[in-house]
């Protein structure tokens, strides 16, 4: 009967597969590059599957040493997760924690914010994705969720991190070639940027006046010459004078401040778009995820 797979065999393998090299992961671990090679050997023949294809300086996992590994590195973070929670607050967060956010605000935001969270909890490894869509809760494929706007999925856990906006704005170039739109309805006289994300109706741009007891909304079907599906290519382009454009606040604060960009319209108040870190109820007790939403909302949080 095939013997079961160990925590120590998993920890070797992640560690082998972070290494990059036999030789590289025998130096971390004080062992020799012959000893390692064995080990490697023998995980395989249990297996019955070769786990990477080994050079003379450089090694690379097999489409089965990418499975492993994933499962490996998931089962260490449980393993952790449950140590952690056992031991109580006072464990320093540790293991693999896996963030998707959007491009834009993930190169920004998101990537700097790790960069300094990193010196803070070094023993956490950050696997940061940046994607157009989030990918699916079901798919087990992340740890924590960074987007604009509340998920519809109540299954899920969502935490405000901070307050946003979304804005109208085109750059001075453009207003000074068309005159700037003083009602809802006059964008249809104008060159609008689409960005195409998610399940929003594309071209169509909601906005709205008065308080809370004389609400009023305006939808308005808009047109343009541009349309893509990447927010930071749709804010170059309207820094070049191509349009206006509706774009999140921590986007295009930046632009706003420097005067590259103006805002328009601003009576009117477009669909929030507060940033929400979204994670599943089940890792809630991890201490990693709790800690690293904690940073990042207190950093979003503080002015600059």
């Amino acid at each position: 009967m095939r013997s079961s797979t160990h925590p120590s065999e998993l920890a070797f393998f992640s560690m082998v597969a972070a290494s990059g090299a036999l030789s590289a992961a025998a130096r971390t671990m004080g062992i020799t590059t012959p000893a390692v090679s064995r080990r490697l050997a023998q995980m395989e023949a249990r297996l019955g599957v070769s786990l990477v294809t080994r050079t003379t300086r450089r090694m690379h996992l097999t489409p089965e040493g990418e499975i492993y590994l994933l499962h490996a590195r998931r089962i260490l973070a449980d393993i952790d997760d449950m140590e952690q929670s056992l031991a109580g607050a006072r464990a320093e967060p540790r293991g693999l924690l896996r963030v998707n956010a959007t491009p834009g605000f993930g190169r920004s935001h998101v990537a700097p914010l790790v960069s300094r969270f990193m010196y803070e909890y070094p023993q956490i490894t950050v696997q940061l994705q940046l994607s157009v869509d989030p990918p699916a809760f079901s798919d087990d494929a992340f740890d924590v969720c960074i987007r604009f706007g509340q998920p519809p999925d109540g299954r899920v856990i969502a935490r405000r991190l901070a307050v946003n906006r979304r804005l109208l704005c085109a750059a001075p170039s453009y207003l000074a070639r068309h005159a700037p739109p003083e009602k809802p309805a006059d964008l249809v006289k104008h060159n609008c940027i689409e960005i195409l994300q998610g399940d929003e109706a594309h071209g169509v741009w909601r906005l709205t006046t008065g308080g809370k007891s004389q609400k009023k909304t305006e939808t308005v079907r808009v047109h343009g010459t541009l349309r893509t599906n990447d927010g930071e290519t749709a804010v170059n382009w309207a820094l070049d004078g191509h349009g206006i454009l509706m774009r999140a606040e921590w986007d295009i604060s930046r632009y706003l401040n420097s005067g590259r960009l103006v805002q328009v319209l601003t009576d009117y108040q477009t669909p929030d778009a507060d940033i929400y870190a979204t994670y599943l109820q089940g890792h809630q007790l991890s201490a990693r995820v709790r800690t690293f939403v904690d940073f990042v909302a207190q950093s979003l949080c503080q002015p600059g």
